[in-house]
């Protein structure tokens, strides 16, 4: 007798705690509660100003300017710095509006193709120096702005959207 009327508080018990769990879940979440995407959005954008920043031309180029190196190699060193950068920040995408994303891909796969272009126009035994001036030469021969420019405009534009 004693063992059936544990077992009928444990159910009422039960049921009662099923009921208040429910309760809970259908209440809307007040402000406080809620998660907020919004800082990690920011930080994202502030990460890919500074991607956008590290893999401008440029910027780049007086990074990696290291005498002594040939054209070849100071071209598979400049890749390879554009893509780190790329690699390490690949994950803010998630916090990124897509067409952000996409401008940022795109400076890196259109950086990518002019030091190779630029690298593959030039003698073998030129220097890395040489490669250094002519993509720079490149960069400031460009009549409507640089492409990492638009990239910062389009990144500034929808972190300011994201503030608000």
């Amino acid at each position: 007798m004693i063992t059936l009327i544990v077992a009928v508080v444990a159910l009422l018990v039960s049921f009662y705690t099923f009921y208040i769990a429910n309760e809970q879940r259908k209440k809307p979440r007040q402000d406080g509660d809620a998660f907020t995407s919004r800082p990690l959005q920011l930080q994202a954008y502030e990460r890919l100003v500074m991607l956008t920043e590290r893999i401008a031309l440029p910027s780049l180029v007086s990074r990696a300017n290291q005498p002594g190196m040939n054209v070849r190699d100071m071209q598979l060193l400049l890749i390879e710095s554009i893509k780190q950068e790329y690699e390490y920040n690949a994950t803010q995408q998630i916090y990124v509006s897509p067409v952000s994303w996409e401008a940022v891909k795109s400076l890196k796969d259109q950086n990518i193709f002019i030091i190779s272009q630029v690298g593959s126009s030039m003698p073998a035994e030129a220097s890395g120096l040489d490669l250094n001036k002519r993509i720079m030469e490149f960069a400031m021969t460009q009549k409507k702005g640089t492409l990492h420019e638009v990239v910062l405009e389009a990144l500034n534009y929808e972190a300011k959207k994201v503030m608000k």
